[in-house]
Formats: C-alpha cells, sequence, structure tokens
C-alpha cells in the first residue's frame, strides 16, 4: 500500500515523470496527496514502524507540493489594475452570449482565447465584443489551432518574442499609462498525448524567461499543471501562477461540461514575480470542455 504512493512522491518531487502516460497522470496529484493518507492510517493499525515512517513522510512531501496552492502567497495588491481573462472556446463551439456576460460582468482589459474560429469571431462580434474590447490579434482557424486576443488598450503585435511551438500563440505589446510596457502571449501548446509530449516539453523550454525592463503575462490553455516539471522549470525563470498566489491553484479547469466535474487545473494566467494579483475566479462557460480563469493583476509603476 505504502509502495506506489512512495513512488508518486518521489516521481513528483524529483521531477521525473517521462513520457506521454506518466505525464497525463502526474495531474492527478493533488488525488493522490489526498489517498497517501490511506496507507497512514493502515500502516498505524498495523503497528509497522518503518512502514508508517514512509507513509508519513510520502504524505508530507505530497503535502508541501500540493497545499501551497490552496492557501496562496499574495501579499496586499497595489498599483496599476489589469484584468485579464483566458478561455480555451473548444473548437469555437463557447456560447458567445455567455462569453459577453462574462466579459460584461467582469470587465477584462484583456481577453485571451484559444481554438478560436472564424465562426466564434462573427458570432462575438454580432453580439457587442468589438465594442466592449476594441483593439485584437487574431489567428483563428477552423480547428484547435486558433487563438486570439482581444483587448481594451491597442495591440502592437510581437513577432520574434519566442519560437511558438505547437497551436497559434500570438504575442503583443501593450502600452498603458505609468507602467512598464507589457508584453502578453496567448498560450496553448499541443497537449503531452503520445508523440506530442515532446513538442509539449519543448514548447514550454521555448517560452521567454522574465527581463527586467518589461512585464511579462502568459495566459491560455498550457495542457500543463503545476505538478510537471516542464512546468515548474518555466515558472523558476522568473514567473508564478496567479491562482495559486491567490489560493485557487486547486480549482479545475477541466474537463467542463461534461457527465464528470472538472477534475484537474491545465489553464493558468502566469504572471512576472513582480505583478501582485488581487483574486482570481474561475468560471464554466456553455459549449466548451474548459473553464474561463480570470486574474485581477496588479502591474509595478514604469
Amino acid at each position: 500500500m505504502v509502495t506506489p504512493f512512495a513512488a508518486w512522491a518521489v516521481a513528483r518531487v524529483g521531477g521525473l515523470e517521462r513520457g506521454s502516460l506518466a505525464t497525463q497522470l502526474m495531474t492527478g496529484t493533488p488525488y493522490v496527496a489526498a489517498a497517501s493518507l490511506i496507507p497512514v492510517l493502515l500502516a498505524a493499525l498495523t503497528r509497522n514502524r518503518v512502514a508508517t515512517g514512509v507513509a508519513l513522510v510520502t504524505t508530507a512531501a505530497l503535502g508541501f507540493s500540493v497545499l501551497p496552492r490552496a492557501f496562496g502567497s499574495a501579499e496586499a495588491a497595489s498599483g496599476t489594475p489589469l484584468r485579464v481573462l483566458t478561455l480555451n472556446a473548444f473548437f469555437g463551439r463557447a456560447d458567445p452570449e455567455a462569453v459577453m456576460e462574462l466579459v460584461r460582468r467582469l470587465k477584462p482589459d484583456v481577453l485571451s482565447t484559444q481554438e478560436l474560429t472564424p465562426g466564434l469571431v462573427e458570432k462575438l462580434d454580432a453580439a457587442g465584443l468589438g465594442e466592449l474590447m476594441p483593439h485584437r490579434l487574431l489567428a483563428a482557424e477552423w480547428s484547435a489551432r486558433g487563438s486570439g486576443l482581444y483587448a481594451k488598450y491597442p495591440l502592437t503585435p510581437l513577432e520574434n518574442l519566442f519560437q511558438p511551438i505547437g497551436h497559434n500563440m500570438p504575442a503583443a505589446l501593450i502600452n498603458l499609462p505609468g507602467v512598464k510596457p507589457i508584453e502578453f502571449v496567448d498560450v496553448h501548446p499541443y497537449p503531452p498525448l503520445g508523440d506530442q509530449v515532446r513538442e509539449w516539453t519543448a514548447a514550454l523550454e521555448a517560452f521567454p524567461p522574465a527581463v527586467p525592463g518589461r512585464i511579462r503575462i502568459l495566459a491560455g490553455d498550457y495542457n500543463a499543471s503545476l505538478d510537471h516539471a516542464a512546468m515548474r522549470r518555466f515558472l523558476s525563470r522568473g514567473y508564478v501562477d496567479s491562482a495559486e498566489q491567490a489560493g485557487q491553484g486547486l480549482t479545475p479547469t477541466w474537463p467542463a461540461n461534461k457527465r464528470v466535474p472538472p477534475l484537474i487545473t491545465i489553464d493558468h494566467v502566469v504572471v512576472d514575480q513582480r505583478v501582485k494579483v488581487a483574486g482570481v475566479s474561475v468560471h464554466t462557460v456553455p459549449g466548451t470542455d474548459h473553464r474561463g480563469v480570470f486574474a485581477d493583476l496588479r502591474l509595478p509603476g514604469a
């Protein structure tokens, strides 16, 4: 009973997952951490000191890996507000009226979309998105490759910020008065299925590190959780996950609108570690299998 949990803890802490299957399974770490209490109890009841000791260390290792996401470490948020909403539209099937309801209620300054189709672009325009967010940088397609940024502020395309690997990932420069220039990336690598796990890993490694002169925000469907070593390596280059900062890092985002409830957290608003997080919320949108992630951010001054 103890051994499988101990092996999982070693793989998680050491970042030892390899291949597609192990990478996919690693998203279940929060559930494994909770279940690891069972062998602790059984080992204690059998009075097996060695098994009890290993089980306790295993539970502690998994707990320290997972629990910080539920408590957060956000400080008092001050600075220029920037509100970000990201949503995977599931081949353009997201309900446009529901998307507009979120936009009107949450009032995002930037909307980052994945799996954006030309058809959904037309429906969102007809529903009034162009009036609320008049600036856009779109790479819509009739497939999962489509993506697009909508904003209240002017967007200047960034062509050579990094080499995208996966679906379309438009990047733009956003200029807000009184703050450093913001580089914004719409994120959507391939999922780590089969041979695509290599491209998924390469995509996370290709994202640019944080730099002193610019604030970078990368929002979208990462097809990765914070239990993936590749995702943690990316964050270690000067970033934080906004949901983790706000104590919402265990709120699942996929799959949505299914017979089973959402199980894993693979949609993220990742920000420069200098950015403060005032709050994060997760929202279900009819028609899509992903939940939207909204982050209320505070940017440092220029």
